[in-house]
């Protein structure tokens, strides 16, 4: 049993990580911003005792030293999972809501670890496709993308709009994770997980059908009719289920050969018309779903780059859900808050 910091825990990925680590029999203390978040958390693991299940309460993790107290622990914590950052597109001050909370975050626990959990030995970061993927090159057919690339995305093109906003934030904060390794020279090693579009079951006492993860928006938006008329543009094409990606997280901490790495973890492609043919197939009680006819959400004609994934496959030992199984059983998690 090893005793782990895991941040954001009512986040979408989070609570399937929060789920995992106790399954593997961890001690986990969660980070949440008020004790609304715990006590919903809490109430969802009755039979789970406080000594592996405990909470801190960090209400802006932009803020220096958010994490001082959080990261001290008795017993001490020997590993530390950072999911939390904002992704959504909701914003009006990208710098404010989007890169700072990521960027200040991420080296704000970071140093607080180093500050103050001495005990820490493993650091693991929910990073994104988003600091892989260079967005201006578009489907780019003849690329294949893994673990060596980097966004080149730039400070001033961050500031134009909301999705370079999250995407750069999402860059110059693991960026910033490493060059801290590099420089603090810390008693922790780190790893950093980089998922794409993350669908999958949502946890149910964390949600309502109004307040989604942005990536499984889309599969509620199709089964209230939205894609009715026209399937809207896919997006990014990559994709992995939530359960393997929380997997990947706990393994990211049990392995000693994770470290100092990088992972880009996807199971491969997914389109929008994809989706609606799996929910038109599996739910015909849904009345207002795309017919096979209509337009839309295809994959690209002129091609799409390739993905390699086989690093997390080799060193994590990951065998990925496939699209079927993720969507299936996503509406169902839906149904239970009232789709």
């Amino acid at each position: 049993m090893t005793r782990i910091l895991l941040t954001g825990g009512s986040g979408f990925i989070a609570a399937h990580v929060l789920e995992e680590l106790l399954k593997h029999g961890h001690s986990v203390v969660t980070t949440v911003r008020n004790p609304n978040k715990a006590e919903r958390i809490r109430e969802a693991h009755p039979d789970v005792p406080k000594e592996r299940l405990d909470f801190a309460i960090v209400p802006d993790i932009a803020i220096g030293g958010a994490f001082d107290q959080a990261v001290v622990s008795d017993p001490p914590f020997e590993a530390v999972i950072h999911t939390a950052s904002p992704f959504h597109f909701k914003v009006t001050d990208v710098k404010a809501q989007l890169l700072d909370p990521a960027i200040i975050g991420t080296t704000g626990l970071l140093q607080s670890v180093r500050k103050n959990a001495p005990s820490v030995k493993r650091v693991v970061i929910t990073s994104s496709f988003a600091a892989i993927l260079n967005g201006p090159k578009g489907n780019w057919p003849e690329k294949t993308y893994s673990e060596e690339d980097w966004n080149p995305i730039t400070l001033e093109e961050a500031l134009q709009n909301p999705s370079n906003g999250y995407r750069a934030s999402k860059t110059f904060a693991e960026k910033a994770a490493w060059n801290f390794i590099e420089r603090a020279k810390p008693n922790f090693d780190l790893v950093v997980i980089n998922p794409p579009l993350v669908l999958g079951p949502i946890v149910h006492y964390l949600n309502s059908l109004d307040a989604l993860n942005t990536s499984n928006e889309r599969v509620r938006n199709c089964i209230q009719g939205q894609w009715k008329d026209e399937i809207p543009d896919t997006g990014v094409f990559a994709w992995v289920d939530v359960r393997d990606l929380a997997d990947i997280h706990v393994k990211a901490v049990e392995l000693p050969e994770a470290g100092g790495k990088r992972f880009f973890a996807t199971a491969g492609f997914y389109s929008n018309k994809e989706i609606a043919d799996i929910v038109r197939n599996h739910f015909p009680e849904y009345k207002n779903l795309p017919g096979p006819d209509i337009k839309g959400g295809d994959y690209p004609t002129e091609g799409l780059y390739k993905v390699d994934n086989s690093r997390v496959k080799s060193v994590l030992g990951t065998k990925f859900t496939s699209l079927e199984d993720s969507i299936v059983d996503l509406v169902k998690s839906l149904q239970t808050v009232g789709a």
